[in-house]
């Protein structure tokens, strides 16, 4: 698979990653031994980027791949997060951007991974009542000391970015990023990256699987689907997205490949390393098929046409979590 760059620290990953949140939590039924199967599938084939969270269960998807990577750490890079705060018992108490949670929750994941570092680590999101200056400094202090490699941030505003990379040079940037969602491209975030030279890391690039084409109703999502609530899944939102998706199948099939391999192929053209999240292997070996998908200009005229900023309907999360978004 072709290697890529984040950030200017050398920081080097495979050009698709894999999401594992849903393995352990927000996208219905787990299963342990399936979930095993898909990172050692990955892995197998060239997958590097392998990305997690303290607040993913909690903890318990950091104690997943842990366990994945037990007797070969240095086959993946490890990503992982902290801002988000919880209690040693899992316990959520809301945003936490000081110097000394995010010192504490930096041993408890390299406790739960498993390690002695952390590969690259964000602030999973900016709290509003600690400078982002003190709380990248105090993931700086982390690199001094070896127990994390790179730092990054995710769903920040420019002015962030730049304030933050001044304290410490970010390798990446972790925000939503699919032809689902191109805020990006103009709120001046992807811009920022560019002239600062700090790696995109797109998530949800399947637009949390819609892109995927294989959803048609609302009623396809277990009880525990936090898509229930997805203001882009419901009512009139839903039938608007779903044609949209439509269009998106016809261009895929006209090019012989999946939508999924479409538009992850996409995500790819614009620079971004995709980690698109899936439990099971079957979807994952479909995922890494786009990195053999060539996007050429007409493609990405015939993808903007149908699939332009603004032609999605509804936000992308329900109103209390897209406040804490643009940091």
């Amino acid at each position: 698979m072709e290697m890529r760059t984040l950030g200017g620290q050398g920081l080097t990953v495979a050009a698709e990653g894999l999401g594992l949140m849903g393995m352990s939590a927000h996208y219905g039924a787990t299963d342990e031994t399936e979930s095993l199967a898909t990172i050692d599938r990955a892995l197998e084939l060239g997958v590097t980027l392998l990305d997690t969270a303290e607040g993913y269960g909690p903890f318990i998807n950091e104690q997943l791949l842990g366990k994945a990577l037990t007797g070969r750490r240095d086959a993946a890079v490890v990503a992982t997060k902290t801002g988000v705060e919880f209690t040693d018992q899992g316990e959520f108490r809301g945003h936490n951007g000081t110097p000394e949670y995010i010192r504490r929750a930096a041993d408890r994941s390299l406790r739960h991974l498993g390690t002695d570092h952390i590969d690259l680590y964000y602030l999973h999101r900016v709290d509003p009542a600690v400078p982002v200056e003190e709380s990248v400094g105090a993931m700086a202090e982390l690199v001094a000391a070896g127990k994390v490699r790179h730092i990054g941030l995710c769903e920040v505003a420019p002015a962030t970015i730049a304030r933050a990379h001044a304290v410490h040079p970010l390798a990446a940037v972790q925000t939503e990023y699919s032809l689902f969602e191109r805020g990006i491209e103009h709120d001046g975030v992807l811009e920022t990256l560019r002239e600062l030279g700090i790696g995109l890391v797109a998530y949800s690039p399947l637009g949390r699987g819609f892109l995927s084409g294989a959803i048609t109703s609302p009623d396809d999502f277990a009880a525990d689907d936090f898509r229930r609530t997805d203001p882009r899944f419901q009512g009139e939102n839903f039938d608007r997205n779903l044609a949209v998706v439509a269009q998106v199948r016809r261009l895929a099939a006209q090019k012989g490949v999946t939508p999924s391999q479409l538009a992850l192929a996409w995500t790819l053209r614009q620079g971004a390393v995709p980690i698109p999240g899936t439990k099971r292997r079957r979807y994952l070996e479909e995922n890494i098929g786009a990195t053999a998908v060539t996007i050429t200009d007409a493609d990405l005229a015939a993808l903007d046409a149908v699939a332009p900023h603004g032609a999605v309907s509804g936000d992308r999360y329900a109103p209390e979590l897209m406040a804490a978004l643009n940091g």
